[in-house]
């Protein structure tokens, strides 16, 4: 049995990819780490699963990875819960202090992707992700699609944002999303350079171009999946409005909610790597 996920690009072209079943991804050999290539649409990426059963990595991990209200690490073992990991982009914005009222009253922790020029407008809210335990990550400063971009560009972009959430959070990213989910090898080399991964998306809503908050929830419910990295933007009219109902949904089919590098642990993805 296979699942097609959609990949977006700026210009609305939908692109595709058929994977197999957890179960076939599963037996992968750790050795030769499965890549899931969009063919003609992109660089290879990987999918988190095959991130998280790197023994390599898992090795070396400390401890036990427990599982919900593990009284040792407090960690959620998505080995064996069924996780889901909820995504902002462009954050933070005039609905952000809404959706972290929410999320505060669900108990649900988010990565939240953000941009610099934001931070510097509402650096309250970036304080409030911290104490709340959600997760940063870095979307660059201005937004602009960096595989079209020089490199000076790109850098400084990165850099940029690096800092003001290293100067809010005292600790820089080590994720990134690359705006539009658009990247290339210069972009990777640059990601590298910085310790920044490359986390894309396996569920998107498409609430860019929509105010239907029906939709949007639609939208994601149709595609969400165990592992599942769920694209959203707290910026669009329509979008805050859905979360509640695609949380009591997801809750309903038993999913626990994790940050990016929660789903992604004990493993994690190598610096300029494509995931999602």
């Amino acid at each position: 049995m296979k699942k097609t996920v959609q990949y977006e690009t700026d210009t609305g072209k939908e692109c595709s990819r058929s994977t197999g079943t957890r179960t076939t991804i599963a037996v992968a050999t750790t050795a030769a780490v499965a890549l899931l290539v969009l063919a003609g649409c992109g660089t290879p990426r990987t999918a988190p699963e095959d991130i998280r059963g790197r023994t390599d990595v898992a090795a070396g991990a400390a401890g036990t990875t427990g599982g919900v209200g593990d009284p040792d690490t407090g960690a959620v073992d998505c080995g064996e819960e069924k996780c889901i990991a909820l995504t902002f982009d462009s954050a933070p914005g005039r609905y952000t202090e809404e959706l972290l009222d929410l999320l505060e009253e669900e108990e649900v922790p988010v990565t939240f992707f953000l941009l610099g020029k934001s931070i510097e407008r509402y650096p309250d809210l970036v304080e409030r992700m911290v104490d709340e335990g959600h997760e940063l990550a870095n979307h660059t400063w201005n937004h602009p699609r960096l595989d079209e971009v020089e490199e000076d560009e790109i850098r400084e972009e990165l850099v940029s944002t690096q800092d003001a959430i290293e100067a809010i959070s005292g600790e820089a990213p080590t994720l990134m999303r690359p705006p539009q989910g658009r990247t290339d090898d210069r972009v990777t080399e640059i990601s590298a350079e910085l310790g920044l991964s490359q986390i894309l998306w396996t569920v998107t809503a498409k609430d860019y171009e929509t105010t239907g908050s029906d939709l949007i929830h639609e939208r994601v419910m149709a595609d969400a999946d165990q592992d599942g990295i769920i694209l959203l933007h707290d910026i669009y009219d329509g979008t805050v409005p859905a979360v509640p109902g695609i949380i009591a949904d997801l809750k309903a089919e038993n999913y626990t909610f994790v940050t990016v590098s929660d789903l992604l642990a004990p493993g994690e993805p190598d610096p300029g790597e494509v995931v999602g």
